[in-house]
């Protein structure tokens, strides 16, 4: 963890130091401009702002409440002479974030000219940029002492459980362990009873396609029948926004902590400021900040005759505000606790469940989804407030990004979900039906990852182009290479000097001559137009890439293409790592393996959980173009060519 700290410290500097401006907005790290629209005195004398953006701005943005924050200048003179490693700012904590305002608790007792200059202009010059966060870190660290001290408590036990020390235990079947009704198959059904009986910890193992998301929320609305409340986790803000809506849609009283990543109605009209602020009591709390905010400012006027009448006016004053602060501070916790008194479901992320509204709350059952993609240590932070545990996820696909190379050889990219199905395998089950893919698509992933098991479900089993259009199925006389179509395809460039090319400056590889011809591969795809039914939805095109450098030449080369780029500015197609890709699907999906070279170097492609996850977003159609001189020397490609050949998806380049 330490090792992991000071990498992503020292990336975290890199990257930010000469970043503009407008480039921190749009990565979600900087509000600018902003308006001080109140200054207050905090804890110990410090000053605490409310900063305002403009109500127009509502980029997505990764504020959140505990987070570090520091106020800035772009005024001549504070940020042309400075680098934004070096410049002068106040620093300080976010203390409260609600749409397009903020309260930042400051380090300083009073604040500097520069800042006084900016707010006084017209057109501020302030802004605020999000600092590195020491919060996860610290709240990881506290998790993994409590972890490692714990004895002869429930977190020691579940701790031995999850690390194979101590046999999960789980009770008898009852006849009415399930109560609501359901469309879910048998391999669901069976891992939402396996989620009621288990006493220390389930594993629900979802495979691409087969409805883990539904199959999750079923478990919890099965256990909150038993339970009065339970805590829902995930390590991405966008996990939890999605179990927060599907919840929320099936009638569970759900409170989303901390700020969703998707700004919906659904999702705001679930937040803990919604919550409160639909209190009974929130009219009185807001009557008494606002006499407390007049009682300040009217300390704070200035008078021709300033003497003792007047001094002790203004000390009643600052009192009565000081009082009456108190007063709504205090109102705003018992609403706090009254409103989480009530509901059935929180959702938050990991480092979430250490927000002081439930500090101090323990929970029957804890939830954590995506916990295949989740380090470690923040596992622990909601493990440590439950009496039970139930992980989602899949291992066999993207594991946690860590950014220290040395921190993850030693240890620290194995997952909690991995070390337990591996040591207690009796706790997991698997879903194995798949709603997304043609058989053929599905069908080596299937056998080199989940043991054979996967099933197509009938309306997908044979869901190909040709079903989606019967033109597909037709040879086209007036170009010869255009063959009947195939769910998997692969075109093999060797012996066509298709070279990558190396950049040794971001250490990312291309290759333009592959590129293109997988793009061509797709415009004589779509070069049949749209569908002939009106009532079909257009097709979806995904393309995928190992390396940046691939994919921003991929980009340029759609430019050129007037069906390509007309599908991209319709949204129809979009460009992408693997990452940007997880939790997706489309009905095509395009792969450059990029890599071809006499050394039979392969990179990081040889981490064939990421090819898993690429392959297993297509729907209709996976197409595959590499270099098999170079890519079968790594056993899972030599694998993957046979099964191609098997199902006769293999073709050469040279004959296209």
């Amino acid at each position: 963890m330490q090792l992991e700290q000071q990498e992503d410290q020292a990336q975290f500097k890199l990257k930010n130091a000469s970043a503009s401006i407008k480039e921190r907005r749009r990565r979600g790290l900087t509000w600018y401009p902003v308006t001080i629209t109140q200054e207050d005195i905090g804890f110990g004398g410090k000053v605490v702002l409310e900063l305002e953006r403009p109500a127009h701005r509502q980029d997505l943005h990764l504020f959140q409440v505990g987070g570090a924050a520091a106020l800035f200048s772009s005024a001549p003179g504070y940020s042309g002479t400075h680098s934004a490693s070096d410049r002068p700012v106040v620093s300080g904590v976010v203390t409260r974030v609600r749409r397009n305002k903020l309260l930042l608790s400051t380090t300083k007792e009073a604040l500097p000219d520069w800042v006084l200059d900016g707010s006084s202009l017209n057109g501020s010059t302030l802004g605020v940029d999000l600092t590195f966060d020491e919060v996860s870190y610290r709240e990881m660290n506290q998790a993994l002492s409590a972890v490692m001290a714990a004895h002869g408590n429930r977190l020691a036990e579940l701790r031995d459980v999850l690390l194979g020390a101590q046999a999960a235990r789980f009770r008898a079947p009852q006849a009415d362990d399930l109560f609501y009704p359901s469309a879910l198959n048998d391999s669901q059904l069976a891992a939402v009873r396996h989620v009621v009986t288990a006493q220390d910890v389930a594993i629900i193992h979802g495979p691409p396609g087969t409805g883990k998301t539904t199959t999750l929320v079923q478990a919890i609305l099965e256990t909150i029948r038993r339970e009065r409340r339970v805590l829902v986790c995930a390590p991405s803000n966008t996990a939890v926004d999605l179990l927060t809506e599907k919840l929320a849609e099936r009638g569970v009283n759900v409170i989303r902590l901390g700020n969703p990543s998707r700004v919906s109605e659904l999702l705001l009209q679930h937040t803990l400021d919604a919550g409160v602020m639909a209190h009974a009591s929130y009219a009185k709390m807001h009557a008494m900040r606002q006499t407390a905010q007049q009682h300040r400012e009217a300390a704070s006027e200035r008078v021709r005759n300033f003497g003792f009448e007047e001094r002790q006016r203004r000390q009643w004053l600052r009192e009565e505000a000081r009082t009456l602060r108190q007063a709504a501070d205090d109102l705003e916790r018992f609403m706090t606790e009254d409103v989480l008194e009530s509901v059935q479901v929180i959702t938050c992320t990991l480092v979430g469940a250490s927000h002081r509204a439930i500090r101090h709350l323990g929970f029957e059952t804890v939830f954590i989804d995506e916990a295949a993609q989740a380090l470690e240590p923040g596992c622990w932070i909601p493990i440590a407030k439950g009496q039970r545990l139930v992980l989602a996820g899949d291992h066999h696909q993207l594991p946690p990004t860590v950014k220290s190379e040395k921190a993850g050889r030693e240890g620290l990219r194995e997952t909690l979900f991995e070390k337990c199905i591996q040591r207690q395998p009796g706790t997991a089950r698997m879903l194995k039906v798949q709603y997304r893919m043609h058989a053929h698509i599905m069908g080596f992933s299937s056998e080199k990852f989940y043991g054979g098991q996967l099933v197509a479900h009938p309306s997908v089993r044979h869901a190909d182009l040709a079903a989606y259009d019967p033109r597909f199925n037709s040879p086209r006389f007036d170009d010869p290479r255009f063959a009947p179509d195939l769910p998997v395809e692969f075109i093999d460039t060797a012996g066509c000097g298709f070279q990558e090319l190396a950049i040794p400056e971001s250490r990312s590889t291309a290759n333009p001559e592959e590129a293109h011809l997988l793009l061509e591969r797709l415009e004589q795809l779509l070069a049949l137009g749209e569908p002939t039914d009106p009532d079909r939805r257009p097709l979806t095109i995904g393309v995928i890439a190992p390396y940046r450098a691939q994919i921003n030449y991929l980009k340029d080369a759609i430019e050129d293409s007037e069906v390509l780029n007309g599908l991209l500015l319709q949204r129809r197609l979009s460009v992408g790592t693997v990452d940007s890709f997880q939790g997706q699907e489309r009905d095509i999906i395009a792969i450059t393996l990029t890599r071809s070279n006499p050394q039979g170097e392969i990179g990081f492609l040889s981490d064939i959980r990421r090819m898993n996850v690429g392959m297993t977003r297509a729907r209709r159609k996976l197409l595959l173009v590499g270099d098999s001189s170079t890519l079968c020397r790594h056993p899972f490609f030599a694998e993957l060519l046979a099964y191609v050949k098997g199902v006769g998806g293999y073709r050469t380049a040279l004959a296209v």
